[in-house]
């Protein structure tokens, strides 16, 4: 498994992105790619050939123990890459494993490349405003932007077993609480209805997830609406920080349009702005716009949207 590329994420659907970004370039490169499992096998996760790593437990929970595995295991394999999805705990893995092999990592690439002996990546800049190629010699390690690659399907290779032996974290558990989940990953929304700061509060999204449902789309939001608020969980923010989504009809409703946020969804294919303030940025990145208040504008819409089902 020498002068492989690996892939590794704790969430399953960031994974298969994850191994499509592997499998770019291991195609570049004639190398082989390989899909890091830790303690167990999980099912929906597609790759060429998989490694699985047994001996930790709680690799998934803990960053610290699955990088300390995976740097056992790096450590014998000498993989050439090693790509690491770029979720909470992916951020802090991937830090951790650099460290550990003292190699250079690259963070939130959307795309990745190969020029010479190094591996360099495309990221947003600047709250998106630039795109910044950045590179670092082989081997290496990088996190892969959720929503950056398409997922990839299918392929489910052969696994190879390594007892990289007992890898404990240090860190316990004292107290778990169950947040409100969406059920709708936003990144596979063909349909998107966005809420901003100009929601007056926390009640009238309901007004929103009503037209997103007679749309056949998703609630999303701006960083304010779940982050400072916290009037929507973490999984709807879309944005530099957040999320990035690519639907077909991105509706952002109330929202100012900040870099940070224009980020996360200016590859929509056609996106529609409702703002009072004619001179919101967001009308800059809107194919069509709507100067007007969002409690008259949205009702407008719902109702055109019935005349038509009747």
């Amino acid at each position: 498994m020498t002068a492989s590329i690996w892939s590794y994420s704790d969430s399953i659907s960031v994974a298969n992105e994850v191994a499509s970004a592997a499998k770019g370039l291991a195609d570049a490169t004639g190398s082989e790619t390989v899909a890091v499992e830790i303690g167990e096998k999980r099912g929906g996760v597609h790759g060429e050939s998989f490694l699985l790593l047994t001996g930790p437990r709680e690799a998934y929970n803990s960053p610290e123990v699955a990088a300390e595995a995976i740097s056992r295991a790096a450590q014998q394999q000498k993989p050439r890459v090693i790509l690491v999805g770029a979720t909470r705990n992916g951020r802090e893995v991937a830090a951790r494993l650099a460290v550990k092999l003292k190699v250079g990592c690259l963070s939130d690439a959307t795309k990745l490349s190969v020029e010479g002996e190094m591996l360099v990546a495309e990221r947003s800049a600047f709250a998106g405003k630039v795109v910044a190629k950045v590179g670092v010699p082989f081997p290496a390690v990088a996190t892969v932007k959720v929503g950056g690659y398409q997922a990839l399907e299918g392929g489910d290779g052969g696994t190879a077993k390594l007892d990289v032996g007992p890898v404990d974290s240090l860190v316990r558990l004292l107290e778990s609480r169950r947040k409100e989940s969406g059920t709708v990953d936003l990144r596979k929304a063909k349909i998107i209805v966005s809420a901003g700061r100009g929601v007056k509060k926390k009640e009238d999204l309901g007004i929103l997830q009503t037209l997103a449902n007679e749309m056949g789309g998703a609630l999303g939001c701006s960083r304010p609406i779940s982050s400072d608020l916290g009037w929507l969980p973490e999984e709807h923010h879309i944005g530099l920080t957040g999320i990035t989504v690519k639907p077909d009809l991105y509706l952002a409703v109330g929202i100012s349009g900040q870099l940070q946020h224009v980020a996360g969804m200016k590859d929509s294919k056609v996106v529609v702005a409702i703002n009072t303030d004619k001179d919101a940025p967001i009308f800059q990145a809107a194919d069509y716009g709507i100067v007007g208040d969002l409690y008259q504008v949205v009702p407008a819409i719902e109702k055109a949207l019935a005349s038509r089902h009747n």
